[in-house]
């Protein structure tokens, strides 16, 4: 398979397992979507980053990271491969996949795949109960928070660069984004001060 043309019919997991196991997919609504070409080193840094982080503070934990490619089969028509998942329902846990939503996504964004992180599968988790998605953006240095609150997403929140990340879904786990970004920790005598704060 090299193109992902439309068709009549939706293709589905069945029609994955015979494609090409050194082509990346991924099947949203039905519709297929080719994960090529392979993401820059920043991109994988970036990944690799999170991914150690979460594997060691969530050792001896029920919850478990994984990095893709990890296949995730949300529907019959919906198989993707998030780049860093948690997944705390060890039932979702098979030898080959994960068999339902994680609990936690994170996508880090690349110019081919970026609007289809923001769209299509924002929606697509939305609707299958992705808990917590985080979608980090290497070029413009941000990273974009969802939270799933009465089977929603509310609005989303940004954090800059320099700021830590508190994940919503894994409480107790914060994550310094200049150390993902790989830029200089913040200078705290250079920062404002708060109200109540020494003179």
């Amino acid at each position: 398979m090299t193109t992902a043309s439309k068709r009549a019919e939706k293709y589905t997991y069945s029609d994955y397992l015979t494609w090409p196991e050194d082509e990346r997919w991924e099947i949203v609504g039905g519709e297929a979507y080719n994960m090529s070409p392979a993401p820059s080193i920043k991109h994988q840094n970036i990944v690799g980053s999170i991914f150690s982080l979460l594997k060691q503070k969530l050792k001896g934990n029920l919850c478990r990271p994984f990095v893709a490619p990890t296949d995730v089969i949300l529907s019959e028509f919906d198989v993707v491969q998030p780049d860093i998942l948690v997944v705390c329902d060890e039932k979702k846990i098979t030898e080959a996949n994960i068999q339902g939503a994680p609990d936690l996504v994170v996508e880090v964004l690349s110019p081919a795949t970026a609007l289809k992180d923001k769209r299509e599968k924002k929606a697509l988790y939305e609707r299958s109960a992705v808990k917590e998605y985080i979608i980090i953006d290497p070029i413009e240095l941000y990273v974009e928070r969802f939270v799933l609150k009465s089977k929603r997403y509310g609005e989303s929140e940004i954090f800059g660069p320099q700021e830590i990340l508190s994940l919503n879904r894994l409480k107790g786990i914060d994550i310094a984004l200049w150390e993902v970004f790989e830029m200089e920790a913040p200078d705290a005598s250079k920062q404002k001060k708060q109200p109540g704060e020494g003179q």
